[in-house]
């Protein structure tokens, strides 16, 4: 929950400065800004979409601390090395110089410098460092990407010991929800009637405000289901289908080989993710795309999938690799096609000209994939829209619907009840990125892996009809245009679809559209129905699962992925008939 919200707010649009320095603030920033100098807290925070702009915010107002007296230094706590360096960059910039190379061993800085930025591993290290630091010159404290402060108590209480003499702290980001009870230092609980507690922001700044301001991307969703066959250690051949129901061993196993390089499912998604890029370029020359994958061993054979699709090698950065953040640096002043990276570049790093991504990854918790999708919405002037790929699985599906949702870090509640119980994220964060851990995780060996155009997901509704890679009903969604409002993005995906259903209605009468196969009819029903929770879920603003929950109260049945066709029949007729009668 949030004090102050800026969902009224209108836009302002500064051009497009280099990163950390637009000339002016935007509007959220203003009032943000604002309302900090009127409050004069100690403690502030902050909660702003990805690709908002949190960083130019946030040094506008050290340069403001720092002209009044009220701090004589600032430190930068990151997540990582590369934002070190691309927060001394960005406050470089603004007159503010920053060390981005201090070492727990030097003690002290160069007197060039106004203050320092760190790791939030760096402070857990050796906290009363950072505290004899932060005790000698009134400081500023800038925590970026807060919620890291709680990923180990080792770290929570590092940071609460370093910078509790902080003369002030302001607190960043975009995704304030974490998947565990570590609450998150210098933060303020409330109890939220079930007795846990939910976290309070000072300031908060949605993505859904974020889009309509014009300060983010509208972002379509492509997905991507397919036949998957893999043999398990025993010797036997399983085949499932990525997109229709299957048991969560079956949909672990089918997605993990769907993303096998040695498979044709990632290649044709590959395939399809460049010939968007290619359009979108039209638009946007300078367009580049993002290929996030699992470890250092498929993100190298994803990108010779890329060379032999482009003729154009990609950019591949890696977690050990010590000159990635130049890789970084480079690809995004450059206009090259594509970069791959493991999981590095799914939070903080800012590559404006992102426009296309391909979700190649099987972590599915909420907070990474709101970081991973946050890497392709920043807006550099009206009109960019983004474009992910993704595949056919209901996790995924369901973030990609939900992307509008603010969520808080609540401590003390069941983990299941909102979503955020997936021990990936702690999983991927203790795996290392090498292909010795993956082989562990895979107890079988890719037979098949071939890739179908699911649908494409948008603004809570769902378009299109499964088709073969290649075919025109696929084109009618990569070929749209990579300039449209997001106004005009829901209009073009109406259109098509409905010009897709009525070339269906025209087939001859002698030769009648083939019947579907049983798991063809179902995935067919269930899309359905998730499109009309959607469109319902944006009409009345209840939750995709209170809608569902609904339904299945009234109509009875288990849910939807052990419902049969007639409990889901039933369940469409009925929220028709809500549909109806609200009108």
């Amino acid at each position: 929950m949030s004090t102050f919200a800026a969902s009224h707010l209108s836009p302002s649009y500064p051009d497009r400065a280099a990163w950390g320095t637009a000339p002016k603030l935007r509007a959220w920033q203003q009032e943000a800004f604002d309302l900090y100098f009127r409050q004069e807290p100690r403690d502030f925070l902050t909660v702003a979409t990805p690709g908002a702009g949190k960083t130019t915010y946030a040094l506008r107002i050290a340069s403001e601390l720092l002209a009044r007296g009220v701090v004589r230094a600032v430190t930068i706590v990151t997540p990582t090395e590369h934002l070190k360096r691309q927060w001394a960059d960005a406050a470089g910039r603004v007159g503010i110089a920053i060390d981005p190379e201090f070492k727990n061993s030097q003690g002290t800085t160069s007197r060039d410098y106004t203050g320092v930025a760190v790791t939030y591993a760096q402070v857990s290290m050796h906290p009363a460092l950072h505290r004899a630091r932060t005790e000698a010159r009134k400081t500023l404290v800038i925590f970026d990407e807060v919620h890291h402060a709680g990923d180990a108590k080792s770290w929570g209480d590092g940071v609460r010991e370093a910078f509790e003499p902080a003369a002030r702290r302001l607190g960043l980001t975009g995704t304030p929800f974490r998947s565990d009870d570590n609450p998150i230092p210098f933060v303020s609980y409330v109890e939220d009637g079930d007795g846990s507690l939910r976290s309070v922001s000072d300031y908060s700044y949605g993505y859904g405000p974020a889009l309509a301001d014009g300060v983010v991307r509208p972002v379509i969703f492509l997905a991507y289901s397919g036949e998957m066959k893999w043999r398990t250690r025993a010797g036997d051949e399983i085949a499932a289908t990525l997109g229709t129901p299957l048991t969560k061993d079956q949909l672990s196993q089918a997605w993990r080989a769907a993303l096998d390089p040695k498979g044709d499912w990632i290649r044709q998604v590959l395939h399809a993710a460049d010939r968007r890029l290619t359009e979108v370029r039209r638009g946007v020359p300078d367009a580049g795309g993002l290929v996030i994958a699992t470890d250092h061993e498929t993100a190298r054979a994803y990108a010779r999938h890329i060379r032999s699709i482009t003729g154009e090698g990609a950019t591949v950065v890696l977690s050990d690799d010590p000159d990635a953040s130049k890789k970084i640096k480079g690809f995004s002043q450059s206009e090259d096609r594509w970069l791959v990276a493991v999981r590095m570049v799914s939070e903080g790093v800012d590559i404006p000209r992102l426009c296309v991504g391909v979700y190649a990854t099987s972590v599915s918790t909420p907070l990474f994939f709101a970081q991973a999708v946050g890497r392709f919405v920043r807006a550099r002037r009206r009109g960019e829209m983004a474009s992910v790929f993704v595949p056919s699985v209901p996790t995924l599906l369901g973030l990609a619907n939900e992307m509008e949702t603010e969520r808080d870090h609540v401590l003390g509640r069941r983990r299941d009840d909102d979503g955020l119980d997936d021990s990936l994220l702690e999983e991927a964060r203790q795996r290392k990125d090498s292909p010795d851990a993956l082989g562990e995780e895979l107890p079988f060996q890719t037979v098949e892996a071939s890739a179908t155009f699911d649908r494409v997901l948008f603004d809570g509704g769902e378009f299109g009809t499964a088709a073969a890679p290649g075919s025109p009903e696929e084109e009618d969604f990569i070929g749209l245009p990579g300039l449209l409002e997001p106004d005009q993005v829901a209009t073009l995906l109406r259109k098509r679809q409905a010009d897709q259903q009525a070339a269906k209605r025209k087939q001859p009468d002698d030769k009648p559209a083939p019947a579907l196969a049983p798991h063809e009819e179902m995935n067919a029903l269930r899309k359905e129905l998730n499109g009309l929770v959607g469109a319902w879920n944006h009409r009345t603003g209840q939750p995709h699962g209170v809608i569902h929950a609904e339904l299945r109260r009234v109509c009875g049945g288990p849910p939807i992925a052990q419902a049969s066709a007639d409990q889901v029949r039933d369940r469409i007729a009925q929220i028709r008939k809500w549909a109806t009668q609200r009108r």
